[in-house]
């Protein structure tokens, strides 16, 4: 039967890959899809769907990928086995030149396309006899007033569409002699991030996302016949902001059914990837990031499109300052988008409406020569706290290394485990459109530059070895006097006595 042969087929291609070692200079981090209720409380709305890939092959080839599946997983999972047999098993190696690697990734694309529908011919064969009995008898009958047998066909007919329906869109990121080559089909992203000699983190997003405003692919779908400017408006091409996407047999055999792609004179939608590479790597450190959509759309969602990408990238800085595990890394990264992307629901502010859910995020890094934390590091040491000021605080910076605290009304301080202030910031000067736990992660991590962002980590670490070592008691000494915030919260609430006896030092 047909599920027979797609079962047996992904068990022939994961075994293909059985055999290959994973790659471990990249860790990988991920969160399921959430839809937030009234109070809060997220719950997830169908199972993750996304899928990755980090293996090592020969020759020094390196090969991750992202994949970023909907309706279903499937496509996504084919996509990551498939793919990996047909570009780790002899197909490449340091021979190669830049054109030779670009066709071969070209056609392994192609290659997978294919071979995923051919898995699924019997059962869009079934699905299209079934249906080609049930119309000319049933056709706009409710469910309740059709025959037992009619009903029993259009729950096969629902277990059919859901077997073969889905698609899903793919960055893949390939290292050949030292040379990076990027592979991408639709709207994932590619972050490339050199560090220079003087601290900054300089940020290249490779290629654009192949969607409804990306101007390249509008003209390339003009070419096909299509009304360019519709396609703008709607926003989305079959459910899917996508333009290029494996998969989803729907737009690819029946496009002329859909009406707005029905004036194509070809298949609009199509799995032809796009290349960029080879770049090469020789002297580069950094870390090369693979980021699913609903990751980007969490952070963009949150904290508005202008500085995602340098957001992300401080943010991996710091947590590589800190962390002994790229698997902690990505983890840690991850978890902190999906917290703003919360914050700013609960915050009730002008962004709120724009974070109502958001889907599966994953978010690969592999390091380029760029050092973790020091695991010699005692707990102390290799743990950075500082402290978050709420809403009613504001906080400037000072010659000094020490941040000066202006009390503005009653609140309590809040510790957290985010990097240090780099720059003057007054939460009660925030824009309308973000919370202010959300801007006040956001602003630590705001760039210098459009294009470079500091966080290479040497503060972190700087601070951390010089953390004060625990006396015979295995207690750290505090390295902040708080006495002038005691005395100005006294003076603010004619208690200077309570102070004392509660919050002040004991």
């Amino acid at each position: 039967m047909a599920a027979q042969r797609r079962n047996l087929m992904q068990s022939q291609h994961q075994s293909w890959t059985d055999d290959l070692p994973l790659c471990q200079m990249c860790g990988v981090g991920t969160a399921p899809n959430c839809v937030y209720g009234p109070d809060g409380k997220g719950t997830q709305s169908h199972p993750n769907e996304d899928g990755h890939l980090r293996f090592r092959g020969d020759d020094g080839c390196f090969l991750y990928g992202v994949f970023n599946g909907y309706d279903g997983s499937r496509v996504a999972n084919f996509a990551s086995q498939c793919l990996t047999a047909e570009l780790l098993l002899g197909q490449l190696n340091s021979g190669h030149t830049d054109n030779d690697v670009r066709r071969i990734l070209t056609q392994a694309f192609d290659v997978v396309e294919k071979s995923y529908f051919e898995t699924i011919d019997d059962a869009l064969a079934e699905k299209a006899n079934l249906s080609n009995y049930l119309l000319p008898h049933n056709e706009n009958v409710p469910f309740h007033q059709l025959s037992p047998q009619s009903q029993k066909v259009m729950e096969r007919l629902k277990e059919l569409e859901q077997e073969v329906s889905g698609g899903a869109t793919v960055a893949v990121a390939l290292i050949l002699n030292n040379k990076l080559y990027i592979a991408n089909v639709g709207t994932n992203r590619v972050l490339l991030c050199k560090s220079s000699s003087d601290g900054q983190n300089q940020v290249l997003q490779i290629g654009r996302p192949h969607s409804t405003d990306n101007e390249d692919e509008l003209q390339r779908l003009a070419a096909l016949g299509l009304d360019s400017s519709r396609i703008r408006q709607a926003g989305q091409i079959a459910g899917q902001s996508s333009s290029r996407r494996l998969g989803d047999y729907r737009v690819k055999f029946n496009y002329n059914e859909i009406d707005l792609l029905s004036a194509a004179k070809s298949k609009p939608v199509v799995a032809e990837p796009e290349i960029h590479g080879g770049q090469s790597l020789e002297g580069v450190t950094g870390f090369l990031l693979l980021m699913s959509e609903g990751l980007i759309n969490a952070l963009e969602s949150a904290h508005g499109p202008e500085q995602a990408n340098q957001e992300i990238v401080a943010m991996v800085a710091a947590e590589l300052a800190q962390q002994t595990s790229l698997e902690a890394v990505a983890q840690s990264v991850v978890d902190r988008v999906k917290r703003l992307h919360h914050d700013v629901f609960v915050s009730g502010r002008q962004r709120a409406t724009y974070c109502s859910r958001h889907e599966d995020m994953t978010l690969l890094i592999r390091t380029l020569n760029y050092p973790l934390a020091d695991a010699a590091l005692t707990p102390t040491q290799g743990r950075i706290w500082h402290l978050g000021i709420p809403s009613s605080w504001c906080f400037s910076s000072s010659s000094s290394s020490i941040p000066t605290l202006i009390p503005v009304s009653s609140s309590s301080l809040i510790l957290s485990n985010h990097p240090p202030f780099s720059s003057s910031f007054c939460p009660s000067t925030l824009p309308s459109s973000q919370s202010p736990t959300a801007t006040l992660q956001s602003t630590n991590t705001q760039t210098q530059s459009s294009s470079s962002s500091s966080g290479d980590g040497s503060l972190f670490r700087q601070r951390g070895s010089q953390a004060a070592q625990p006396d015979e008691t295995g207690r750290v000494p505090p390295y902040v006097d708080f006495s002038q915030f005691y005395r100005l919260w006294g003076s603010d609430h004619g208690d200077g006595q309570s102070m004392q006896g509660g919050l002040g030092p004991q």
